[in-house]
């Protein structure tokens, strides 16, 4: 089996890759950035590549579509014209919801806030309304957020915030969150691969089980072997401060106060359904303890 990957180069793209070729699946990386040519003897297309959400908000509203809309059009156009039978599209949840109440899953009614998710369902929608040959098939894939061995970021952060004994002051949010192993992910991209019954559709991808804050900075110390220190500082005062971190450009910020305490859990029943699964490999709390474990590594 040959299978193109766009955004190969990308945290998600080299470790599906990697894992990918471990199972004897032939990779092939296609740069979008210059002019390219789509390898018409290959089974699989896999785009990552996009324009990642900024969460400083300093980026122009068109690059979010020109990446995310404008190229996934492109491609997809491309292989409708080719033999390849699958194309596998990496949106978000953000594509959907920007916040969630209750449990998120693929009926909900997108209604996405930010241009990043807007592009994403454009691109969503986009994809839908083309005329899909019997032969192939379209997997829109919603992913949360995504972590694994050397992956930065929020995690990274409080890792940090952790190791260096400084007490984490946002224990009064309380919050219920879902994450998304890299190893879980890898799992079930394999099996869209293998599996020739499962149906094109939308599938959110996720752990099994939701994360509070609380219980990741939990976590965190038990991999760490720091005592935890929860402070329950009251939220207004809190997210006054993250206001004045919208102003003066400070790392605690408005938007980066939301990703670590709002809940936004994700149901992943329907790819589990139609993989014919109970469970995924890796347990939310084990996939998150492997990655806190991968930045002790110097």
């Amino acid at each position: 089996m040959k299978v193109i990957i766009t955004g190969a180069s990308g945290f998600v793209g080299q470790n599906l890759s990697e894992y990918l070729v471990r199972n004897d699946i032939s990779i092939q990386s296609l740069s979008l950035r210059k002019e390219w040519n789509m390898d018409n003897n290959a089974d699989t297309i896999i785009h990552l590549a996009g324009k990642a959400h900024d969460t400083e908000n300093i980026s122009a509203d068109d690059e979010y579509f020109k990446v995310n809309t404008e190229l996934t059009k492109k491609l997809f156009d491309e292989f409708l014209r080719s033999d390849i039978k699958d194309f596998i599209y990496f949106s978000s949840v953000k594509a959907t919801a920007d916040s969630v109440e209750g449990i998120l899953d693929e009926e909900h009614v997108p209604n996405p806030k930010t241009p990043y998710g807007k592009s994403k369902l454009l691109a969503e929608q986009y994809l839908v309304s083309k005329d899909l040959p019997k032969s192939k098939r379209l997997f829109i894939i919603r992913p949360c957020m995504i972590h694994g061995t050397g992956n930065k970021g929020n995690l990274n952060l409080l890792y940090k915030i952790v190791k260096k004994g400084i007490p984490w002051p946002l224990a009064a949010f309380e919050n219920k969150r879902s994450f998304l192993s890299i190893d879980n992910l890898n799992f079930l991209i394999l099996h869209v691969l293998k599996d020739k019954k499962i149906q094109s559709g939308i599938y959110n991808f996720a752990d099994d089980d939701f994360i509070s804050t609380n219980q990741l900075i939990q976590i965190i110390s038990s991999v760490s072997k720091k005592k935890s220190r929860l402070w329950y500082v009251p939220t207004r005062f809190i997210d006054l401060v993250a206001k004045i971190g919208d102003k003066m450009k400070l790392p605690l910020n408005s938007e980066r106060l939301k990703k670590l305490t709002e809940s936004y859990s994700v149901s992943n029943k329907k790819i589990k359904k139609a993989l014919g699964i109970n469970r995924l490999p890796i347990s939310a709390e084990g996939g998150l303890a492997k990655t806190i474990k991968s930045f002790q590594v110097k």
